[in-house]
């Protein structure tokens, strides 16, 4: 009897995580980790092979595609960031379905010219697309009508090379990163109303001391455009966020920080963490970049990641690597080894627990966008336009190469049998068929 309930309630749960699959809600999927449990997506494609559909969007935009339902929605903005709008494609025909401006902005901050108006990718659910675009505004908005439910214009930060974390949904709450080169804080806002749950501060402010002593206000060096990520460790939910020069975990009620682990060397990071083996992977940034692998700490335990911690601390760098780092594009975490592509097309395999390299080999190309995988399948998107698929396995191996007229700056979203990509340009349907 123990033995048909358990093989039931796998069956259940393997069908729930099916039709989970159907909805891409956030940056990087369902877990926020760049991993779909989709079959039979296409391996092949160009701009006349396996295109189900085309659509431009208008524009200049990072932010990644999000799907629910048969909706996919994106932001953009218009280059000079003074006007703010959210897009609805249908997901079956392409069709644009809504064109909504959410903000006009009198006058936008500077940005980085590699940067946009509209890079942070929406969050959305059944009913409800969540939006930001930094100190600009967030806004909610129901997906049926169109109508903003409730938006926020308040929080001040100078975003300095413009703005980039995404927001992200976790029970009630809505969690944005604020990392400036004025203030660096992470709020949770009650999804519902938009109202602020809890505000924490980063717990350290890092500043170089000028030729008089005093500090200085260096941008980058405070400036970071991480995504959050909760998981579970221990047995108990974490929020797990990346400011400049440091990973923060905190409590996500109540926004207590637990413990932190401080890289000096590098500054602004850029990637969402993802978590396995008990360990917890992200890259540190720019600079002297490493990919750090963390064993999670006690609370109140702080440790610098380039030196020993003191006897006793459960928080831990258990390894790390300084070759062929990425410091944009996101890792991705695949049955106890470590995949990543850095910003200048080298792909790489850590034993996830040892950091042992697997193997090291350049793809070519430039890399902003995150890996995806699926189906034993990595696929790596370049700004140059072309996407090469490679294997999840202990030996490198190339398994096709796809070119559309474009470059990728945004990562890949999943439904179904379907890739939807978006260029810088347009947003397409990839599918196996006419």
């Amino acid at each position: 009897m123990n033995r048909v309930c358990l093989v039931v309630g796998w069956a259940c749960a393997w069908a729930v995580a099916l039709a989970a699959e159907e909805n891409w809600p956030q940056f990087r999927g369902p877990r926020g980790d760049g991993t779909s449990l989709g079959t039979g997506l296409p391996l092949h494609w160009a701009e006349g092979q396996n295109v189900r559909w085309k659509t431009a969007i208008h524009g200049r935009a990072w932010s990644s595609p999000v799907l629910w339902g048969g909706q996919v929605w994106v932001s953009t903005a218009t280059e000079d960031g003074h006007e703010r709008f959210v897009v609805c494609v249908d997901r079956d025909s392409g069709r644009v379905v809504r064109d909504l401006k959410v903000f006009d902005v009198e006058k936008p901050q500077s940005i980085h010219q590699f940067n946009t108006y509209a890079s942070p990718t929406p969050a959305l659910e059944a009913g409800r697309l969540y939006v930001t675009y930094g100190a600009a505004g967030t806004a909610c908005l129901d997906t049926r009508t169109g109508h903003v439910l409730w938006t926020r214009r308040d929080f001040v930060c100078n975003h300095y090379r413009g703005a980039g974390s995404s927001p992200i949904l976790y029970q009630g709450l809505l969690f944005l990163n604020f990392d400036g080169s004025d203030h660096q804080f992470i709020v949770a806002l009650d999804k519902a109303t938009g109202r602020t749950v809890w505000r924490q501060e980063r717990s350290i402010d890092y500043r170089d001391l000028g030729p008089d002593g005093q500090p200085q206000l260096e941008g980058d060096l405070r400036k970071a455009f991480a995504t959050c990520q909760v998981t579970v460790l221990e047995g108990a939910p974490v929020l797990l966020s990346q400011g400049s020069k440091a990973l923060y975990a905190y409590d996500p009620p109540t926004g207590a920080e637990l413990w932190r682990v401080e890289e000096r060397t590098s500054y602004s990071g850029s990637t969402r963490p993802v978590v396995g083996d008990g360990l917890v992977f992200v890259p540190s940034g720019f600079s002297s970049g490493q990919v750090l692998a963390i064993r999670p700490g006690r609370r109140g335990e702080v440790i610098d990641a380039n030196t020993p911690p003191p006897p006793g601390t459960q928080l831990a760098v258990v390894w790390k690597a300084k070759r062929a780092v990425p410091k944009k594009p996101s890792l991705l975490f695949l049955g106890g080894r470590l995949f990543a592509i850095d910003d200048n097309g080298v792909a790489t395999c850590w034993e996830a627990t040892t950091g042992r390299v697997l193997w090291n080999e350049r793809v070519g190309g430039n890399y902003s966008a995150s890996p995806l995988a699926a189906e034993g399948h990595i696929y790596c998107f370049s700004e140059e336009g072309k996407t090469t698929v490679l294997a999840a396995s202990d030996r490198f191996t190339k398994l096709a190469e796809n070119q559309l007229e474009d470059g990728f700056m945004a990562s890949p979203a999943v439904a179904g049998k379907a890739l939807f990509l978006r260029t810088k340009t347009s947003l397409y349907r990839i599918e196996v068929g006419p």
